[in-house]
């Protein structure tokens, strides 16, 4: 792991902590303030040395941790480093490192194999190691544990403790935090699972034991797959419903009455996030790498979410036509471009490809949102409107690709020229519905 040296107190300056987690975005953060909560002592790592130093000011990145969370966390002697020696004192070691894929589509393990190594090199007996990263499964046998070992010298189940819990973080939700959604966790030994489950019985209500890593790792990917797969297929089903004049909002209005046998899914402009668009990628690796041949349900929403970015703007270039005025050289005007409603997070976001597919049909973009101050695709930035009820007045046509609950949205949709909505919350005369 490269790393710079860290602004806060040196290693050899504290008392041993009971957990070090490497990585302090949005899972990260949000462990480390439940368990210093808890009251145990923590630590953190990132090589980020600027979002350090800002934590150690007391001030917050991430949405779901407030500054006053940061400020408590301090007050009960969290401290936030570069230097990697902060991880030798810890009872206990969790990796949050992000999980992305490579420019071809596969698995970047880069961040966890540099910190897995960082661990190695100062590993001792008697510590807990925990993956929580999203990966493949194997990853944790295959990857993490020879790293470990060969690293240390140390042997897994014998000298230290090695688990696999995946992170279960749904930012911005009100509802279910780290607490008190159930914690799943494999360990690489019955004795190894047993310390992980004794931790995270700390942090959490309800800890949820997997047979092993392996099934740790894949009940993450089935999670997000699931999701994945009937995303798609309303996705594709908005397409047909469109084509053959169904109302497909209507439709699942009416299948949603069912009390057993049928969940909700709802069409969209894309996929977005740091789940859905990048983790099945994970698992249909896993199944060409070593079975030698495709998942084919993941491979086809892969294939159907990735295009509705396209459809979105086709469906606004024929609402702009049926208006009599041609895509190019219209103001079309983006309402929210964060990937979830009343969050700052952008990561996967469909408003990028629907914005830069725009761009390239030469249309004159604006964007307002909430949460973003500014916004730039391909390093070029996006004018933001200061006022969306005044620029809907003054745009050919506006976007709603996410429906923050700041926006009024009768009133936009009254003041708007053009109104497509692609989140299904408008249902009035005049508004284009995805």
């Amino acid at each position: 792991m490269q790393v710079a040296r860290s602004s806060a107190p040196s290693a050899d300056q504290e008392p041993t902590a009971e957990l070090a987690v490497i990585g302090l975005g949005y899972v990260g953060l949000p462990l480390a303030r439940e368990a210093a909560t808890v009251g145990l002592r923590v630590v953190g790592l990132d090589r980020d040395p600027g979002l350090v130093a800002a934590l150690n000011a007391g001030r917050s990145h991430v949405d779901d941790v407030s500054d006053d969370d940061v400020g408590r966390m301090l007050a009960a002697g969290f401290t936030a480093h570069t230097d990697p020696d902060c991880l030798s004192r810890a009872q206990t070691v969790v990796i949050c490192v992000p999980t992305p894929l490579t420019t071809d589509g596969g698995p970047d393990l880069s961040a966890v194999t540099s910190a897995v190594e960082a661990v190695a090199a100062r590993l001792r007996p008697g510590q807990l190691v925990v993956l929580e990263s999203t990966t493949y499964p194997g990853t944790t046998e295959e990857v993490v544990r020879p790293l470990l070992e060969s690293g240390s010298g140390l042997r897994a189940g014998e000298d230290f403790a090695l688990a696999f819990s995946p992170e279960r973080i749904d930012p911005g939700n009100p509802g279910f935090g780290l607490r008190d959604t159930p914690k799943v966790v494999g360990g690489s030994t019955p004795a190894c699972a047993t310390r992980a489950v004794a931790f995270y019985g700390k942090l959490v209500d309800e800890v949820v034991q997997a047979k092993g890593t392996r099934e740790a790792e894949m009940a993450k990917l089935l999670e997000n797959t699931y999701r994945h797969v009937n995303i798609a297929l309303v996705n594709e089903l908005a397409v047909i419903s469109h084509e053959l004049g169904v109302d497909l909002w209507d439709a699942i209005r009416c299948a949603s009455t069912k009390p057993f046998g049928f969940h909700a899914f709802r069409p969209g402009a894309g996929v977005g996030g740091h789940c859905i668009p990048i983790d099945p990628n994970y698992l249909s690796y896993k199944v060409r790498s070593s079975l030698g041949y495709e998942f084919r349900f993941v491979e086809l929403a892969q294939e159907i979410n990735r295009r509705m970015p396209e459809y979105v703007v086709r469906r606004a270039q024929d609402l702009l036509n049926h208006a009599g005025r041609p895509l190019h050289g219209s103001r079309v005007l983006l309402l929210g471009v964060t990937y979830k409603p009343d969050i700052a997070d952008q990561r996967e976001s469909p408003a990028v490809p629907v914005a830069r597919l725009l761009r390239r049909r030469e249309a004159e973009v604006s964007f307002h949102d909430p949460q973003v101050g500014t916004w730039a695709i391909d390093g070029v930035p996006v004018p933001r409107a200061d006022d969306p009820l005044t620029a809907v007045a003054e745009h050919d046509l506006t976007i709603l690709l996410q429906d923050h609950s700041a926006y009024d949205l009768p009133a936009l949709s009254d003041a708007a020229r053009l109104l497509f909505d692609t989140k299904g919350r408008i249902f009035r005369p005049g508004v284009e519905v995805l």
